[in-house]
């Protein structure tokens, strides 16, 4: 397997976009891709939902690009793309997945149904976490309909981009062990995309030990 057609292997492994509709919130988690927050504005503004939720501080990628925060820079970005500031409210906190989910379920405990928007490659990982941290919720899990080609960035080039989907195929296993997600079945060609992926080299993002059986 080549290196791009294993990428492209583990791109669709990781992304989802389910079926949406009208929710109690939009929920948009931050990271360093700020078409996610675009793509919450069009979701508030197609009528899905009447508030957003952005939920995120700084990490490794985000530091330096949103100093001021995930959650405060996508809600720039919403007002910005017309979302009235009334119909927005910031978790501030969260540094992964699952702080966003468990942060974000503390603001809205009793809310029914709910879109996380989130980047194209997160959206599995979003879902299982969900499912695992917050099942009572009926959850929706999303994207920006960006294609691979498109999705790398000036600040998260295409190396980058495949070191994270190499991480977090890791972390799916991991993750479920430790409780901080659901299993997730892993098909034998993501596998077989993840091993000829970590043999390339594209590892920055893994967790530095061994993928689980």
């Amino acid at each position: 397997m080549e290196v791009l057609e294993a990428a492209r292997v583990l791109w669709d492994f990781h992304c989802v976009y389910d079926e949406l509709a009208s929710s109690d919130v939009i929920i948009g988690l931050g990271s360093y891709d700020i078409r996610v927050a675009a793509h919450c504005a069009k979701l508030f503004h197609d009528g899905l939902a009447d508030r957003i939720i952005f939920t995120g501080s700084v990490g490794n990628w985000t530091r330096d690009l949103f100093p001021e925060g995930e959650a405060e820079a996508f809600k720039a970005r919403a007002l910005a793309d017309g979302v009235a500031d009334t119909a927005i409210l910031l978790e501030t906190r969260a540094t992964n997945v699952g702080e966003n989910v468990q942060f974000t379920a503390d603001l809205i405990p009793n809310a029914q149904r709910a879109i996380f928007v989130t980047k194209p490659q997160t959206q599995l990982r979003c879902k299982a976490t969900v499912e695992k941290q917050w099942p009572s919720v009926k959850a929706m899990v999303t994207a920006p309909d960006t294609p691979f080609q498109a999705q790398p960035l000036p600040h998260h080039n295409e190396r980058a981009l495949i070191c994270e989907m190499v991480g977090d195929f890791e972390r799916m296993s991991s993750y479920a062990k430790l409780g901080f997600q659901m299993e997730v079945t892993m098909p034998p060609d993501a596998r077989l995309a993840f091993d000829t992926l970590v043999e390339a080299g594209f590892v920055d993002h893994l967790q530095r030990q061994p993928l689980s059986e």
